[in-house]
């Protein structure tokens, strides 16, 4: 059967990833070098993987449930289910292992409203989420780590430790915002006890840093234009294999 959706008509192509044509075959041809469809024995997959990566990039763009996404790309809802489990982690976007000496990270967290509760926590938005820890490189934009999900109600100082982000940034300038008090990050001056306002130059310094850190915040907005992110229905790793992948494809939209 035929499906609807294909990744050989290029219209499909853009408003599912984000990405051109040209830049969907970049990812594709990538994914190929890194072995992420291999000859394998006994029943073919039903999709090409072109098709396939389409299916859990619409699926991460619109989260329809798998029972209104599967007809859309002439599968059944228990095949278009076992592509995205198979091919999600594939999609998923490698940490940068070395930074030069000058570089300059931003990291904040994000909370995804979970609804897999043994992965989720009620946190501040009063919804069961995951905490995100995402590291983005001050001068390109690009994400360069995504931690391992928490229960939304851990705090981002234990979240900058806990989900790997700070190992993988290694000693590289990292600047945050207040919220990572004590964890030797660059953060906003704040007034001491009995201190009425900052000196001038603190002050100075302060807007600068909201006006750099800002860019962490936009790259949330880009990644959440992904439905997925404000309803996550996966379980287990699925929510992290979504977020490592959707900075994966942020990243080719940026890099042109």
């Amino acid at each position: 059967m035929a499906g609807v959706i294909t990744a050989s008509e290029p219209s499909w192509i853009a408003p599912f990833t984000g990405l051109s044509p040209r830049q969907f075959g970049k990812l594709i041809t990538a994914l190929r070098r890194e072995g992420a469809d291999p000859v394998r024995k006994g029943r073919p997959w039903s999709l090409p993987l072109e098709d396939r990566v389409l299916l859990i990039a619409a699926y991460w763009r619109t989260n329809l449930t798998l029972r209104q996404l599967a007809p859309l790309f002439g599968v059944s809802k228990s095949a278009a289910d076992r592509i995205i489990d198979h091919l999600g982690p594939a999609l998923a976007l490698q940490p940068r292992r070395r930074f030069r000496r000058d570089t300059v990270l931003i990291v904040d967290g994000t909370l995804v409203p979970t609804r897999d509760h043994t992965v989720a926590e009620q946190s501040k938005n009063y919804r069961y989420s995951t905490n995100h820890q995402v590291v983005i490189d001050a001068d390109t934009r690009l994400v360069v780590a995504v931690g391992r999900p928490l229960p939304g109600n851990r705090n981002d100082c234990k979240a900058w430790e806990l989900s790997g982000v700070k190992d993988a940034v290694g000693h590289t300038t990292v600047i945050a915002d207040g919220g990572y008090r004590g964890t030797g990050l660059v953060i906003p001056h704040r007034r001491e006890r009995g201190q009425a306002e900052l000196p001038a130059w603190k002050e100075e310094h302060n807007a600068s840093h909201r006006k750099v850190r800002a860019r962490v915040e936009h790259a949330f907005a880009r990644m959440k234009t992904w439905k997925i992110l404000r309803d996550c229905r996966l379980k287990g790793d699925g929510v992290h294999h979504a977020m490592l992948g959707i900075a994966r494809l942020h990243n080719l939209t940026l890099a042109g």
